[in-house]
């Protein structure tokens, strides 16, 4: 889990100056402590109505990981179960799904580091190719002990580039701290997710992003140096 502290001043009106804790965590690999959950709704035509939410596995969010790369990749999610509930006329190549699925693919920490802190997520959205029956997004969740309710930090991720977002999170003993990844969308059968694409998120940027960072960066020395 990539977590990095800093000390960081805090000024108060009417209160004595203090130190408050900022907290950076990134995209990390497979070996992580990943877990994963999904929200079902009815599709927007029947209603939208909240149908079901469950813990799931994380390679059930149809998430892959390149650790040598750096890189998680989500897919839009697939049931295997051909019953008209998931699927308009059943379940087969070419199916309708007929479920809005929402994946949350997060990490999450219970034991009060990260609560009365400022979070802050960053990496890079390194290839996205979802079509408009698939959004992303990003989010910081800081919920109550019991679950019962939470503050939030939730953004769409960007096309491509680097993303940050933060999160002032509340103090208090056995507060859960989640940050990640959101995919929702239509439910697609396993063998027809390629025309809906993907998006891969990464703790580095690309080789080409890296590359106009290093120009930009020299073509702003040659101007402070004439």
């Amino acid at each position: 889990m990539s977590i990095k502290f800093a000390a960081v001043a805090s000024v108060v009106a009417l209160m004595s100056a203090a130190s408050a804790q900022a907290v950076v965590v990134g995209v990390d690999g497979s070996s992580a402590p990943w877990q994963g959950f999904m929200n079902v709704f009815n599709l927007p035509s029947a209603g939208g109505a909240f149908q079901f939410a469950s813990g799931w596995g994380v390679p059930d969010l149809r998430t892959t990981f390149n650790d040598p790369s750096q890189q998680v990749t989500m897919l839009p999610n697939t049931i295997n179960d051909p019953n008209g509930y998931w699927y308009i006329g059943g379940g087969g190549p070419g199916a309708a799904g007929n479920k809005i699925m929402e994946a949350n693919l997060y990490q999450q920490l219970s034991d009060g580091s990260l609560s009365g802190t400022t979070v802050t997520f960053n990496g890079f959205v390194t290839a996205n190719t979802l079509t408009a029956a698939h959004e992303a997004r990003l989010f910081i969740r800081d919920f109550a002990p019991d679950f019962s309710s939470f503050n939030e930090t939730i953004v769409s991720a960007p096309a491509s580039g680097a993303f940050s977002l933060s999160l002032v999170t509340l103090p208090g003993a056995g507060r859960n701290v989640q940050w990640g990844m959101q995919l929702k969308g239509v439910n697609v059968w396993a063998t027809d997710t390629a025309p809906f694409g993907s998006i891969t998120y990464s703790s580095v940027p690309t080789p080409g992003a890296l590359a106009l960072a290093g120009f930009v960066g020299a073509a702003a020395l040659r101007r402070r140096r004439n």
